[in-house]
């Protein structure tokens, strides 16, 4: 019900000419939409986790509009630098890809060239060179994908517990406790990845199918040489998708994510994005040590030039948002109406 009001609204708003004054106004002239997406569905990835997933169709839309009402989409160093120097041009832009997952070369890539725009991707390189599925992720998916089922834990962990999977809720207690396990054994990524092969096995699932359509797993290093020579800008997500409370193994994480761009691009990473959005202050002066110049969050918004450089807002575009309210952003009527924060993991219904 709110979300048919938000839409009448916007349309509203739209049929007597104010999105059009705001999309014209000097406060949008002045900001920057900084676009946040993830992947790109092979199969049913937008199904289970429409935060982070979208498919090839609605993703295709998206980039129509952006031509449709002609935003200017900067490259992401060139915006950030023209952002601070108040010298923007209307309506900008800058699309921003978090982690670097294998659906990007194969979905995102090829739209990206047709529509040819500048996109930069955050990423995460650990992966890229163990090229077998993420394993948190896919421990999450296969047990959406086993949701008609029980899964007995004691098959796979030191936990004496049956769980029928039908709901979220229920999914959610068994990847903790899958999750929990792997931490407590310092299971190796070879022996996490075996255990999500015996999750699969447990759950019916065939786990070949999902490793030769590529689910859950990272770009491959050929792939990322490839895109960065095509002008995809690839920058820094931490080596291991985290970021330690500790100064030492923080840095490690840049500087392992940025010798490893570096040695696939040719190209010194100096742009960052907190993995999963999640920061802390204490982050900063660390950030500036190792010589990031600027770094993305998901909380929702416009970077103005008052912002701080190392904790610039983005919007994180997802499937749910009608083409009304995505326009509604593009514009800048969506920042001035209240708005209810999209959860990390959650399944359309």
């Amino acid at each position: 019900m709110l979300k048919k009001l938000k839409q009448t609204t916007l349309r509203s708003l739209k049929s007597v000419g104010v999105s059009t004054m705001v999309h014209n106004s000097r406060w949008r002239r002045e900001r920057l939409m900084i676009l946040a997406y993830h992947g790109i569905s092979v199969l049913d990835e937008h199904e289970w986790n429409y935060t982070q997933y979208m498919s090839a169709e609605v993703f295709r839309l998206r980039l129509q509009q952006l031509k449709d009402s002609r935003c200017a989409v900067l490259p992401l160093a060139e915006a950030i630098e023209r952002l601070y120097k108040n010298d923007l041009p209307d309506r900008a832009v800058a699309i921003t890809f978090d982690d670097g997952t294998a659906d990007f070369y194969h979905h995102a890539f090829p739209l990206i060239k047709e529509f040819d725009v500048p996109v930069t991707l955050y990423l995460t390189t650990f992966y890229t060179h163990y090229q077998r599925p993420v394993f948190d992720l896919m421990v999450s998916y296969l047990l959406w994908k086993g949701r008609e089922q029980s899964l007995a834990l004691t098959r796979l962990v030191d936990v004496d517990l049956k769980i029928d999977l039908s709901s979220f809720d229920a999914q959610e207690r068994a990847r903790v406790a899958i999750l929990a396990f792997a931490h407590r054994q310092k299971l190796s990524a070879a022996e996490k990845d075996n255990l999500a092969e015996r999750l699969a096995h447990n759950l019916n699932i065939n786990y070949d199918f999902l490793l030769e359509k590529r689910i859950m797993q990272n770009l491959a290093p050929v792939e990322v040489t490839e895109i960065s020579a095509a002008g995809i800008d690839i920058q820094l997500h931490t080596h291991r998708h985290r970021t330690p409370k500790d100064h030492d193994l923080f840095l490690r994480e840049i500087e392992d994510n940025r010798q490893s761009i570096a040695a696939l691009t040719g190209k010194h990473a100096v742009h960052f994005c907190y993995p999963s959005g999640s920061y802390d202050r204490a982050f900063l002066p660390w950030l500036m040590e190792s010589g990031v110049v600027s770094a993305t969050t998901c909380e929702p918004g416009f970077a103005s030039w008052g912002a701080n450089r190392l904790l610039l807002p983005r919007v994180l575009d997802n499937p749910a948002l009608s083409p009304i309210e995505f326009e509604s952003w593009l514009t800048g009527v969506s920042a001035a109406l209240p708005r209810r924060r999209v959860p990390a993991h959650r399944v359309i219904e």
